[in-house]
């Protein structure tokens, strides 16, 4: 794969918002304190002109989107790209996009979830850069920061760690931040793994690809859909999936899955791993 540059102390990161924006004034707040933050980690920050715009559900048009984006990527200064948040709408700037011409281009560390997968996963499986599916920018206004943030920054600076599960998650749908900019993740209820064959222990190897559902969809039978020819390429190295679902019923979910088995989507597949969904309807009682 074609690794960025590490991460170092004194590089530029750059906040741009390819989906929705950051409007709600709480929201700007931490936006702000996370700036903060990283400057005094070390970092310079660079933010584009629309991330703290919206209207429906977008940030700004598709193409002002993409030209804010590759504004960021075209600056040699920067090293990582934080997006400001998810949203559904990021799709629609890929059409402005030159993926030829990225090929060319120097790589850059891209971080976020959800929506930003549109993004990622097009640079995972097109160009063969690795990506982080880590949180967006105003998490970094957290104050300690939490393993999850601080464990990204060591990856994208080379640091080789391991990653270890969490003890606790946070159960809210909407977490308060809404109305609390200083608010921290509230960890209430305890991790539980399952595994759907039984059994308490689990190995398996392989290169990871996936992101959001919801998202990765859409690409299917598309020309963005390049799945066939990355999962060929590490054939030898073996797929794990990993998939993010925001909104489905049980019964959507079983019948992607079902498509993406009968399109070939998991040949050389050695697992799948489901991160906690948000909104799930249980049809059926088929329970996800």
């Amino acid at each position: 794969m074609n690794y960025p540059e590490k991460l170092k102390i004194g590089d530029t990161i750059g906040i741009c918002a390819p989906s929705c924006g950051i409007v709600n004034s709480a929201k700007q707040i931490k936006l702000d304190n996370a700036i903060i933050q990283l400057k005094e980690l070390g970092y310079k920050i660079i933010e584009t002109e629309s991330v703290r715009k919206e209207y429906k559900g977008r940030s700004t048009t598709a193409q002002k989107r993409a030209e804010e984006f590759m504004e960021l990527y075209n600056n040699p200064d920067i090293k990582l790209i934080i997006f400001a948040t998810g949203g559904d709408f990021l799709c629609e700037m890929l059409d402005y996009l030159n993926f030829e011409e990225l090929k060319k281009l120097p790589t850059k560390w891209l971080q976020g979830y959800s929506d930003i997968s549109s993004l990622t996963f097009l640079f995972n499986t097109i160009l063969d850069i690795p990506t982080m599916y880590s949180q967006t920018i105003k998490d970094y206004a957290m104050r300690p920061l939490y393993r999850n943030l601080t464990d990204t920054l060591k990856l994208e600076s080379g640091e080789n760690i391991i990653q270890k599960s969490f003890n606790l998650f946070e159960k809210d749908e909407f977490p308060k931040e809404i109305e609390n900019p200083n608010y921290l993740y509230n960890l209430t209820d305890k991790v539980v793994w399952k595994n759907i064959i039984g059994g308490n222990n689990v190995k398996i190897e392989g290169r990871s690809i996936g992101g959001c559902l919801d998202c990765i969809m859409n690409f299917f039978g598309t020309k963005y859909d390049h799945i066939k020819e990355y999962i060929e390429k590490y054939r030898d190295d073996g797929i794990i999936w990993f998939f993010d679902v925001y909104e489905k019923s049980s019964s959507d979910i079983y019948k992607l899955l079902w498509q993406m088995k009968r399109a070939d989507y998991f040949k050389y597949c050695n697992g799948i791993i489901f991160g906690r969904p948000l909104f799930v309807r249980e049809d059926y009682r088929n329970y996800f």
